[in-house]
């Protein structure tokens, strides 16, 4: 969530930076200012009514001690009205107060300066391309029909389980995607992450304190009868770790990483670029998380998204990186790096890793604090990633390196899942 104290001060910034993703903030922006006018306005009179008040029931204990008792008594007949008043002026607070903040969870994190402009994925930048692209044999398979030949993934008995988009992982299929989760999370944790179980449904707070609500209501999935969502992402309760705490400067950055199931609803997704693994509503992640101070939290992406790179790299997957555009980016994101895998049976780029800073735009929301040296309380910024989405990871080996007799299992995996190829 945006600062309201940044809003005021730096209104023609806002609506300029946010125009970066396409969206006319300036009735937003000023309807924030107009609130936080009268809001303001309301608590420095209810600082006024309340000071008063306290002075007239001091002046009532002095009368009374001097024993001017009718005069104490015509007081207190004010300081009734006065509470009166408190009273009504507190709750004008709280209703203006709540007005203002629910304007502000509308507005969208701002890029960062280095965001390019841009409305459609077609306007990333690619900023770098790593991996060989496989020559597959003649009659090579797209996975799904792989899944199928090797019973690996069975895709209907799903829809007859759930619904489509929810796979029934088998045999060789089941334990590569169990061992692509041990190696993400052991890789994570080489790199200093600490690993973390986390609840897979969470509360209204928790996904109001990450910027999925009220965002993306509309492709969570809801359990009306105890008002819970399920995570799409393990980045909702893995960062709600931190809610409402103040962390010690000496113990920063914060690295968290955590297996999740992730469900949404992707409603509206259908046709060719949605089959098998490509976009599911249950899918298998690995997540890193990360609370920094803020002039470090640059410095953390770009480790974030090196890290990213020595797993892709370790598969031997091609790849490249993609800076969004303003336009593509998820709401709560100032700067998002996209990781695709080329899928060569399929003849495209699939997306399996998005890397973001939020700056403060999530510590703002969680009330997420660290103090400094000198004992102050500021805002720490949170960053997080996919390290790494399973689906579309598994799509792209099984494609990648199919041959004619079978899939041979990445080398780095084979420790894993105990065989060399499915067949």
């Amino acid at each position: 969530m945006l600062q309201t104290v940044f809003i005021r001060e730096n209104r023609e910034k806002v609506i300029q930076a946010l125009a970066k993703r396409n969206f006319d903030a300036s009735s937003l922006v000023d309807e924030v200012i107009a609130l936080d006018e009268k809001r303001r306005a309301t608590q420095v009179e209810l600082d006024t009514v309340l000071s008063e008040s306290n002075k007239l029931s001091k002046d009532i204990g002095e009368l009374m001690k001097a024993g001017e008792k009718a005069k104490a008594a015509l007081i207190k007949e004010k300081t009734v009205q006065f509470k009166e008043k408190s009273k009504e002026l507190s709750d004008a607070l709280n209703t203006v107060s709540e007005e203002l903040t629910n304007v502000l969870y509308k507005l969208p994190n701002t890029p960062a300066d280095i965001v390019p402009a841009g409305k459609t994925p077609e306007e990333n930048l690619e900023v770098e391309r790593e991996g060989d692209i496989p020559v597959l044999f003649e009659g090579a398979l797209p996975h799904w029909e792989l899944a199928k030949k090797y019973d690996i993934i069975d895709f209907e008995l799903g829809v007859k389980i759930a619904g489509a988009g929810f796979p029934v992982y088998k045999g060789k299929g089941a334990r590569l995607q169990r061992a692509l989760i041990a190696y993400f999370l052991d890789k994570n944790t080489e790199a200093g992450y600490k690993e973390y179980q986390v609840p897979h449904l969470v509360n209204e707070a928790s996904g109001y304190g990450t910027g999925q609500l009220p965002d993306k209501e509309g492709q969570m999935y809801h359990v009306g009868i105890d008002d819970l969502y399920l995570i799409p992402t393990a980045e909702v309760p893995v960062t709600n770790l931190f809610r409402d705490v103040i962390i010690e400067e000496k113990d920063l950055p914060v690295l968290c990483t955590a297996y999740t199931p992730c469900f949404r609803r992707e409603a509206g997704s259908y046709g060719a670029h949605v089959r098998g693994l490509n976009r599911l509503h249950q899918f298998d992640k690995v997540e890193i998380v990360r609370v920094e101070r803020p002039e470090n939290s640059y410095a953390a992406l770009d480790g974030m998204v090196e890290h990213v790179k020595t797993i892709l790299q370790e598969l031997k997957l091609p790849y490249r990186i993609l800076r969004l555009c303003g336009g593509d980016m998820g709401f709560a994101a100032a700067l998002t790096y996209d990781f695709e895998v080329f899928s060569t049976a399929q003849d495209r780029w699939l997306e399996i890793s998005s890397v973001s800073n939020f700056e403060t735009f999530q510590s703002t929301r969680l009330k997420l604090r660290f103090r400094d040296k000198e004992g102050k309380n500021q805002l720490a910024h949170t960053l997080n990633g996919s390290s790494l989405a399973l689906p579309r990871v598994l799509a792209g080996i099984l494609e990648n390196y199919q041959m004619e007799d079978g899939i041979v299992i990445p080398e780095v995996l084979r420790p894993y899942t105990g065989f060399d190829i499915i067949n």
